[in-house]
């Protein structure tokens, strides 16, 4: 996306719609800052937690 330019989670889902296949499309958008490490890293760990946090197996 552009700079100054805004979008809503349900444009971004329905452009993945339009050029992608249906089960390959997300469910839902979060934005938001992401967790990083001191060097600029994305700490993927804090966001796989997250993700799981509440659930009794993380398995599928």
């Amino acid at each position: 996306m552009r700079p100054g330019h805004q979008v809503t989670a349900d444009e971004l889902i329905g452009f993945c719609r339009e050029r992608l296949a249906h089960f390959k499309c997300p469910k839902a958008i979060e934005f938001g800052e992401l967790p990083k490490t001191s060097t600029g890293k994305i700490q993927k760990h804090v966001l796989k937690n997250r993700e799981w946090q509440g659930m009794e197996s993380k398995i599928r």
